[in-house]
């Protein structure tokens, strides 16, 4: 029987990166309102590329401000990808 979960979540045209280290220490080394945004996110986020943009946006010194940041990151890479499949429907003839 094949397995059903094969193939899910590889629909999209992001770049995909492997990363170096154990991801799952990396994730409980976060800060936990950082380990929260990350649960509630739409993309897979990998621990380093949430972490840097949480400390560049102030997040020790103001978590709202850091997920506000944060959330637009993600709104322009979901922007991104729609585009991505919208011009691939194009060109395939049909409606995006």
């Amino acid at each position: 029987m094949a397995d059903r979960g094969a193939g899910r979540n590889l629909k999209s045209r992001l770049k995909r990166r492997r990363r170096a280290g154990n991801p799952m220490q990396a994730y409980d080394a976060l800060p936990p309102p950082l380990r929260q945004w990350l649960a509630a996110a739409c993309l897979p986020w990998s621990p380093a590329s949430a972490l840097r943009i949480w400390t560049k946006a102030g997040g020790s010194r103001d978590p709202a401000a850091a997920a506000a940041r944060l959330d637009a990151a993600e709104q322009a890479m979901l922007e991104r990808d729609a585009r991505v499949w919208a011009v691939r429907a194009q060109r395939r003839g049909k409606p995006a």
